[in-house]
């Protein structure tokens, strides 16, 4: 990775011979870089007035302001370090052992088991979303993209860091101004003159002029303090890349929960409609005299028991559904029409795994991260150049008279053209500790940088370590599904020949209950972990065509 590209290129620190024609100064003279720190602060100024025999002043003025310009122009040295882009750290894989896809035999298959296969190597699409073929799924989340407000908000912090940038550029320009000033006056009297030829004591003045100021970036704080701010900028479209893979992968998340929920309920009303009728055939059987009335109560407390599971899931649906609503930026009043079932998504059987050398420049969090180091290497340098020797140059030119058609007489024009270096000598450390203070900010900005990258990789091992287990996981609850179901439907039979008592039954058909249930976030959390997987690679946003760049706001006076 290189340095961002609106952090200017480190150039040679010898003066060139043009400064040094110009200065009349030897060869042998270092460059602002190369020269000792140490100095004091020193001025030189040279105005015009009416008077002749100031050519040579004229002449002087106009050399020191050529020589400052040259200066400006070929001061390309920069202070601090120049940031290095971060290299993939040395690994090979993910987990400590090659991919291997998820163990899902033949026989699990038959169970209602979906296997799934990893591509090593294959892009993340950059609408992942899509793999799961579910058009209401694909329609909610374009609608939360589109009227999201934590995306616009995150794309008004872009567009103004972004300004923020422009505005640091303008510091490496010269700063031009008018102004203009009318007085009326009267001077002092006795033994003061009047500034008038005349004498006269009472006097208007009139005074238009045009002013100039720049400071040359000698040592490069203005263009560190420029890279800091693009880095900062480059930080926050990074914020918002993630915003936009969290959001939908919220999204995704988030119906995956309603479907879940959906099977859960289906499920425990399926049994508490079984245990009802059980309960009846029950009931029947004590009226006949065929069993006691203990068998009819604990008959009735299961089926209180599975009754009481209910409102819970309901509550959470409820929940759920405000959370999608939500998302896509609505109030609960408006719900979304979209609604979810296990059986409307279809599990991805293909599953992309990028290669892990190349998983920190899709991870939006770490190119974050990287932002941040290279704004805290570029404050480093302005920290630095801040204790180094500060130039400045300045000049006005305009007129000055008593009444505004004097203005007009060439006698009335002035102008001044002048330079200044300022170097501090003492400030209690103070510069210092600043320049420390730096350093240590890169050396957590780093810290930090490393941890996110471990952070990244350790959330790709997790998903798939998941996805290796969840396709055993459905088969198992596959299987006891189908096993607690014929134990029921068996020992209910048996129950109703008097074979087994009512407690054999009761144990059954807790066990169904629990089986469904099981199953249903089993398949849940399969899918859950294939949306966790594309989101622990990046999302897939170098890809993504979905989102529109936002529009860039027209200047009024550009000239400005």
């Amino acid at each position: 990775m290189q340095a961002h590209p609106d952090a200017p290129a480190p150039a040679s620190a010898r003066m060139p011979p043009t400064l040094r024609t110009v200065l009349r100064l030897p060869a042998t003279i270092p460059a602002p870089c190369a020269a000792a720190s140490g100095g004091t602060a020193a001025g030189a100024a040279a105005s015009r007035d009416a008077a002749p025999g100031r050519r040579a002043a004229t002449r002087l003025a106009a050399r020191l302001l050529a020589a400052a310009l040259a200066a400006a122009s070929a001061s390309a040295c920069m202070v601090g370090p120049d940031f290095q882009g971060a290299t993939p750290p040395p690994v090979t894989r993910y987990t400590r052992e090659g991919l291997r896809d998820p163990g899902v035999s033949a026989e699990d298959r038959r169970g209602g088991a979906i296997g799934q296969s990893f591509a090593q190597g294959r892009d993340v699409p950059g609408e992942w979303w899509t793999l799961f073929r579910s058009k209401a799924l694909n329609s909610l989340v374009t609608e939360a993209l589109a009227r999201n407000p934590t995306l616009e908000a995150a794309q008004a912090s872009l567009r103004a860091a972004r300004a923020t940038t422009e505005a640091q550029r303008g510091a490496l320009f010269p700063q031009v101004a008018f102004g203009a000033q009318s007085s009326y006056n009267k001077a002092a009297g006795g033994d003061l003159q009047s500034p008038l030829n005349d004498n006269s004591l009472i006097y208007s003045l009139v005074t238009p002029q045009v002013t100039v100021s720049f400071v040359p970036d000698v040592f490069g704080g203005t263009r560190r303090a420029l890279e800091a701010q693009a880095a900062q900028a480059e930080g926050q479209l990074w914020q918002l890349e993630a915003a936009y893979l969290t959001l939908s992968a919220n999204v995704v998340a988030a119906a995956i929960q309603e479907a879940s929920l959906r099977a859960q309920i289906a499920a425990t009303e399926k049994v508490i409609q079984a245990q009802t009728e059980l309960l009846t055939l029950i009931t029947k059987q004590q009226n006949a005299g065929q069993v006691a009335g203990a068998d009819v109560v604990q008959q009735a407390a299961l089926l209180a028991q599975s009754q009481q599971l209910l409102p819970p899931l309901q509550r959470a649906l409820a929940q759920q559904r405000n959370l999608l609503t939500a998302l896509a930026g609505r109030f609960p009043s408006e719900e979304v029409s979209q609604t979810f079932t296990l059986a409307s998504l279809h599990l991805p059987r293909t599953l992309p795994v990028s290669l892990p050398s190349r998983l920190i420049e899709q991870r939006p969090d770490v190119k974050a991260a990287e932002a941040a180091v290279h704004a805290a290497s570029a404050q480093v340098g302005v920290a630095v150049a801040n204790r180094l020797p500060q130039f400045t140059i300045s000049g006005s030119v305009g007129a000055s008279a008593t009444n505004f058609a004097a203005l007009l007489n060439p006698a009335a024009s002035l102008w001044t053209v002048a330079g200044a270096v300022a170097q501090p000598l003492f400030d209690a450390g103070t510069l210092f500790r600043r320049q420390q203070a730096a350093e240590e900010t890169l050396v957590a900005a780093q810290a930090q940088y490393r941890a996110t990258v471990i952070t990244a990789y350790q959330n790709v091992a997790d998903a798939l370590r998941a996805l290796q287990a969840d396709g055993r996981a459905v088969a198992a609850a596959n299987a006891a599904v189908k096993a607690s179901q014929q134990s029921v439907e068996l020992v209910r039979k048996q129950f109703g020949l008097g074979a087994v008592s009512s407690a054999s039954l009761l144990i059954t058909q807790s066990a169904y209950l629990q089986a469904v249930v099981s199953q249903a976030q089993a398949q849940a959390n399969q899918y859950a972990d294939t949306a966790a997987l594309f989101q622990a690679l990046g999302g897939g946003w170098w890809n993504r065509r979905d989102v529109k760049p936002g529009r860039e706001p027209k200047d009024p006076a550009p000239f400005l």
